[in-house]
């Protein structure tokens, strides 16, 4: 997949584009069904499937905050590569674009700067100015501006139709199982590579701390989780709280400074500044606090048993 920051890189390097267009926010479910319709399309007509997405979400700029989602930027285009799109272009949400109207949205950009012979969109997909622009209004204007217009419909899980708030809501409360249900992909986070105090080392287990740029995470706790690094997957255990043996403050759940440290079993790279993802298997056990420091190791050789024990089992890294 190729990452494309302006329109003008794009031209010449499409051919024939079809082209989807949102936030795509956790790349769940019913956005996979939304972007493999899209690659279908594509290779029906010989052409190039193309992402459009922003580099903030339209309510950074639109609500003035920056509230918590799924997916960072960062983390959606590794998702994206995955699928194998051709294209991702990432757009400035700025105020010149939040105040464009949906019409002049297709005509300018999708049309004649992008030259899109097909758009496909979800059921629920708005964008222009005042979220006006829709399915709807792209199917009216399709005649107009010479392009197909496609519609996706909604994926369900248990007969609910399925959308990031629901899955957002699902994490937070740390119902892993029902948001990969949703997701159709375990629940992971994605975040860069921070120094912190060097602890773990001193005590023999090393850890990679992460920011994750407003992504959320699961409750509090320690869980059986697993990384890919250099296109290698390894086990590791992560903790995600405040550290209670060594700090005796509280924090939210939605909290920035909350710490999330992933112990990556036998690895010894350094990976200090580089994106890191962790996918979530299962929840060991509370956050609790320790005694002593020997306490604390012991315990998380018992947590290494327990992860262990379920690869042997065959119950996991299938």
């Amino acid at each position: 997949m190729e990452k494309i920051y302006r329109i003008s890189e794009l031209k010449g390097k499409i051919h024939n584009p079809v082209v989807t267009l949102g936030v795509f926010d956790g790349v769940h479910r019913g956005h996979q069904k939304i972007i493999e319709y899209t690659k279908s399309l594509a290779s029906e007509k010989s052409g190039d499937s193309v992402i459009i997405t922003f580099d903030v979400h339209p309510r950074v700029l639109l609500e003035n905050k920056t509230p918590f989602f799924i997916t960072s930027l960062s983390h959606r285009l590794v998702l994206f590569e995955r699928l194998s799109v051709d294209y991702t272009l990432i757009l400035s949400f700025n105020d010149s674009l939040a105040q464009t109207n949906a019409e002049d949205f297709i005509e300018n950009i999708l049309v004649k700067e992008l030259g899109s012979k097909c758009i496909v969109l979800g059921f629920n997909c708005h964008f222009g100015k005042n979220r006006s622009g829709n399915i709807k209004l792209v199917k009216e204007l399709a005649g107009k501006y010479h392009y197909e217009a496609h519609e996706c419909p909604p994926e369900t899980y248990k007969g609910q139709v399925i959308s990031s708030t629901i899955i957002r809501k699902a994490i937070q409360e740390g119902a892993l199982e029902k948001a990969e249900a949703m997701l159709g992909r375990p629940v992971s986070i994605l975040g860069t590579v921070v120094r912190k105090s060097g602890r773990g080392v001193t005590m023999g287990y090393p850890t990679a701390n992460l920011d994750l740029h407003h992504e959320i995470r699961p409750p509090q706790g320690v869980y059986a989780t697993k990384v890919c690094w250099k296109e290698k997957e390894y086990l590791a255990l992560t903790n995600i709280g405040s550290r209670p043996t060594f700090s005796k403050e509280t924090l939210s759940s939605e909290d920035e400074t909350m710490e999330i440290e992933t112990h990556i079993l036998d690895f010894h790279e350094s990976i200090y500044g580089k994106d890191l993802e962790v996918q979530f298997l299962f929840r060991i056990r509370d956050e609790i606090p320790f005694g002593s420091i020997e306490a604390l190791k012991q315990q998380i050789e018992k947590d290494k048993e327990i992860l262990l024990k379920k690869v042997l089992s065959g119950a996991l890294m299938k």
